[in-house]
């Protein structure tokens, strides 16, 4: 299921890691694993934040995105499946089937 994932990174813990790597060390990591189809980076309410689309392939590769945020950058997640536009019109499609 394609999902998106956002990762905000408190101020203090995302100075530490860009000095240190290991902010680029995880994001490339996360990159390479689960090949997002896009990942965009902006600043949010003052946080550093990532934005990732990716397929999940089965609920239990959530700790496997999750945990190396939390462990290495202190960071809040959110996890929430999302659709693009060819998902969206095949959805509508089919729940107005019937009507």
């Amino acid at each position: 299921m394609r999902m998106m994932l956002k990762v905000s990174i408190p101020v203090e813990a995302g100075n530490r890691s860009v000095v240190d790597g290991t902010l680029r060390k995880t994001v490339k990591a996360f990159m390479l694993e689960f090949e997002p189809e896009a990942a965009y980076f902006v600043a949010d309410a003052g946080l550093r934040t990532g934005y990732f689309f990716f397929d999940l392939a089965k609920s239990t590769d959530i700790p496997s995105v999750a945990e190396a945020f939390f462990l290495n950058l202190n960071a809040a997640i959110e996890l929430t499946p999302a659709m693009n536009a060819a998902d969206m019109e095949a959805g509508i499609e089919k729940a107005m089937k019937g009507r």
